[in-house]
């Protein structure tokens, strides 16, 4: 019987092309070595493949190609481990045309966003250098991908080494990120740090604000699924650990206000905020991805898709019961004096349950 490899097309397309244009740079950069009366650099530029800063306008197709090169076989196996199981699952998921057009934006806009920021350093530090940086890799893919896993099964439990690690998957772009950053200021990876961050901002906001996601629950109306993800869930300080939540949604908070009044955005009403919680409890209903194999379930699959949409409604529950007593608090401080004295005694309290759904309260009629 012969092997036979069952990937998506899409995700063959851009595994094949990570695999060809990382051997096609390792031959230019050995031939430089080894080339007859030159004498070796320390560390050769392909500019051709990779997306050099001072050299970029003769090869404006590095924007993109540029992603797909890696420089050693260690950060080969892992990009194309992460474009084997993670481009598998996301093109089964959201389908051919939309999972490319993903690709090709979290490999645009980061090397985009990189390539001006090595200009600058270039000019304001003199260092000639920084405008010979090789810009390249898949960092931004392995970010994105974390993020859209975050998007579709946050509160999936991933366990590795027979549950001594345990995590779960919305933990992952903070870690990523975290790893990244401390790279960058004390190994001197800043290329893959700067491609880190702006791949996890450019991959948020397309999701939160502009792919089209599936509409599990009926709420469109132009049979074109529902624009952006205005869940709660995804916010951008959901992205990060609890305790530093506050800080980074005062931030974000102040950004999109800002964004709003200079109409580069379009606020979210209060309708699709509900719609994107609805949405998001329907994912997690939905199931886990199974990554290492085709659409195969079991009982173990049946009991974690449970407990997925157990902890789903839980937090859209937990989410309700924080607007509803926001609202609640609102209205209380707008009615006048006169109007709360004339108010009947407080009501016996209902119990933790009920307080969760809302905080509902019962009035007998003889009151």
């Amino acid at each position: 019987m012969a092997f036979r490899i069952n990937l998506p097309p899409a995700t063959r397309i851009f595994l094949f092309s990570l695999l060809g244009l990382s051997l096609l740079y390792n031959i230019g950069r050995w031939r430089q070595i080894g080339a007859p009366g030159v004498t070796p650099h320390p560390n050769p530029i392909v500019p051709y493949l990779t997306l050099v800063p001072s050299q970029f306008l003769f090869y404006p197709w590095t924007f993109l190609t540029a992603t797909f090169v890696e420089q050693n076989i260690f950060t080969v196996l892992l990009n194309s481990a992460t474009l084997l199981y993670g481009g598998k699952y996301l093109e089964r998921a959201w389908g051919s045309s939309e999972f490319g057009k993903f690709i090709l934006i979290v490999s645009l806009i980061p090397n985009a966003i990189t390539l001006p920021i090595y200009i600058a350093w270039a000019a304001v530090s003199g260092n000639l250098d920084r405008g010979l940086v090789q810009i390249c890799g898949g960092v931004s893919i392995q970010a994105s991908f974390l993020v859209a896993f975050k998007q579709l099964v946050p509160e999936h439990t991933v366990t590795v080494f027979k549950g001594l690690i345990k995590m779960r998957v919305k933990h992952f772009p903070a870690l990523f990120l975290f790893l990244n950053t401390i790279s960058g200021i004390f190994l001197r990876t800043d290329t893959a740090a700067i491609l880190a961050w702006s791949g996890l901002l450019s991959s948020w906001t397309y999701l939160r604000f502009y792919k089209r996601q599936p509409d599990l629950t009926g709420t469109s109306t132009d049979g074109l699924g529902v624009k952006g993800d205005a869940s709660e869930t995804f916010s951008f300080a959901c992205l990060f650990p609890d305790a530093i939540q506050p800080p980074i949604s005062f931030i974000a908070d102040r950004i999109y206000s800002t964004l709003v009044t200079l109409k580069i955005c379009t606020p979210f009403s209060a309708d699709d905020i509900a719609s994107g919680n609805e949405q998001a409890l329907a994912r997690g209903e939905q199931g886990l991805p199974s990554l290492l194999s085709n659409d195969r379930g079991g009982g173990t699959r049946g009991m974690a898709k449970r407990e997925e949409a157990e902890r789903r409604r839980a937090l859209a529950l937990r989410a309700l019961d924080q607007r509803l007593q926001a609202a609640a608090a609102a209205r209380g401080q707008s009615q006048p004096s006169s109007i709360q004295s004339l108010q009947p005694p407080a009501t016996p309290t209902v119990s933790t349950r009920q307080g969760m759904l809302g905080g509902t309260s019962y009035t007998p009629d003889h009151a």
